[in-house]
């Protein structure tokens, strides 16, 4: 299944709480996968990974400040 993100932008989450993300899945193994973002490339085992997630449309950012009252 990990097979269809390959070249995706995706966000890796692990069993210990702590992730990674906007960063491109390169390669799945049979038990490692290799991660590249702008700054490193892991190579992750497979029991390391809690979920893997895609973005697929940019989040609108909350408004900050007051309405102006009418």
């Amino acid at each position: 299944m990990l097979k269809n993100l390959l070249n995706q932008e995706v966000s890796i989450y692990f069993t210990d709480g702590s992730y990674v993300r906007n960063g491109t899945l390169e390669e799945v193994g049979e038990q490692f996968i290799r991660y590249k973002d702008e700054y490193e490339m892991l190579y992750v085992p497979l029991t390391a990974i809690r979920y893997v997630s895609v973005n697929t449309k940019e989040r609108d950012k909350p408004r900050v400040g007051f309405a102006p009252t009418t």
